[in-house]
């Protein structure tokens, strides 16, 4: 609950400081107060039980919501270090960009600690209304019109469906709250009503949206490709995170006992997600769309874990989540650069770049090989933990199917390692990185090939 007011309040604080000359020193307060709610919302671990419940039983600060809160956070620092050399590639001054991806955050905290329905929609939409002004803030290109467009038109839809499903939901148990769903779905007619299965199926779809799973995906190619590739970078890392964690809160408190229908679908979205996703990145020339199927198999990955429904299954759905975007965050962090040298969006923008800078080419090359899940980086366990549980629920030919795509996607991940070390450069100017961008590099560097080493210590959070 705190943390949650703060956000809002240092927010507002940001909003209000473009209002006058100290917006220069604007970065450093919205680091420093991102730092600052970070620092309280750990402090909380140790009081769980005294949190408890909150706004009547609308939203619970457990375990899981402080896990998962903590990441979002320290995501979003690590995407707010990169604003202040992207500010002119938008139409939107520092201060208000940075007002958005805070509300946005907000939002995403919402989504990650509801028991109530009704919040599960405004921490969604609270999140989506942001992203729609961050699609579409280069106003004077068609392609951020387009995106923003897509983005807002398909998310009306898809709350839509969240709404219809919501009601079916409440109209066969009488209540929003999860933990009484859950109580009436004990009841086999009720767990049997066609109202209920109707109302799941449609949240199902709703939320299968909002993490970019196939065959809900089409959005996600064009809006990553039109929207600034910060915000694409927010989009993939943070924005994913929360889907994840809002997607796996409901199915897990309120509808673990109902019949295998919504379990047998999301076994076919899947396996639909993860190989349409790796075989259609195969045939991008341009990253950021190469990215956004990537990002599509990842999805495909990680409801595996939804697919466990347990407590263990936290664990591995935060494992991955944090190894997908410590790579997704310092790949992006280089293409920026790449693109104000190049103005190219394409795999070519990074031929010779091993020999333009080096440091920053390794780093790109071991985040590719994370996502790829290549020992010892963070990305192979998050793989291996996943596949484990797949395997302990007896999803024999999910796994085999996962395992697959893997193989392919080394194929397009080394596509970019290849242009970087063996091509030829465009020029034989020396790239610059800045200091932000790298201090960026380096921390996501450094975490993944730690959490390859010795992945207990986020697995042992949940413990």
């Amino acid at each position: 609950m705190t943390t949650i007011v703060l956000l809002s309040l240092l927010g507002l604080i940001t909003l209000i400081t473009g209002l006058f000359t100290i917006k220069r020193y604007i970065l450093p307060i919205v680091v420093s107060g991102l730092l600052v709610v970070f620092a309280i919302h750990t402090s909380s671990i140790s009081i769980i039980n005294e949190n408890g419940p909150m706004f009547n039983n609308m939203m619970k600060f457990d375990q899981f919501s402080i896990l998962f809160s903590g990441l979002i956070l320290l995501l979003t620092v690590l995407i707010v270090f990169q604003t202040q050399k992207f500010e002119g590639e938008t139409d939107i001054p520092l201060p208000e960009l940075l007002t958005l991806f805070l509300f946005a955050i907000t939002g995403a905290l919402i989504m990650v600690s509801y028991t109530h329905l009704v919040m599960l929609f405004l921490g969604i939409e609270t999140l989506s209304i942001c992203l729609y002004v961050l699609a579409g803030s280069r106003r004077s290109e068609l392609s951020s019109n387009e995106a923003a467009m897509k983005y807002f038109l398909m998310g009306a839809f898809a709350s839509g469906f969240l709404l219809f499903g919501i009601t079916l939901i409440y109209g066969a148990t009488g209540s929003f709250h999860l933990a009484m769903i859950s109580a009436q779905i004990q009841n086999p007619a009720i767990a049997n009503s066609p109202m209920l299965i109707a109302g799941i199926l449609m949240v199902l779809i709703a939320l299968a949206f909002k993490v970019g799973a196939v065959p809900f995906h089409f959005w996600t190619p064009d809006v990553y490709e039109g929207s600034p590739t910060l915000v694409t970078s927010f989009m993939a890392t943070v924005v994913k995170t929360a889907g994840f964690a809002a997607f796996f809160r409901l199915f897990f408190l309120a509808f673990s006992h109902t019949p295998p229908m919504w379990n047998q679908t999301l076994w076919v979205i899947c396996a639909l997600t993860m190989t349409l996703g790796n075989i259609t990145a195969i045939y991008q020339n341009q990253v950021k769309r190469m990215m956004a199927y990537s990002g599509i198999a990842h999805t495909g990955y990680m409801l595996m874990a939804i697919l466990a429904l347990n407590q263990v299954a936290v664990s591995g759905i935060l494992f991955y989540a944090t190894a997908y975007a410590l790579a997704t965050i310092a790949l992006f962090a280089v293409f920026i650069t790449l693109q104000k040298n190049y103005k190219l969006d394409s795999i070519e923008s990074f031929n010779g770049f091993a020999k333009k800078n080096p440091f920053a080419a390794f780093v790109v090359a071991a985040s590719l090989c994370s996502l790829a899940g290549i020992p010892p980086l963070a990305g192979f366990f998050g793989k291996f933990y996943i596949f484990s549980l797949a395997l302990k629920q007896q999803n024999f030919w999910l796994v085999i199917i996962a395992i697959i795509n893997s193989c392919i996607s080394v194929y397009y991940y080394f596509r970019i390692i290849v242009a970087m070390y063996m091509k030829k450069a465009m020029d034989e100017q020396t790239i610059e990185i800045d200091r932000m961008s790298y201090l960026v590099l380096i921390i996501c560097m450094l975490a993944s090939l730690v959490l390859g080493l010795f992945p207990d210590l986020i697995l042992s959070l949940n413990a």
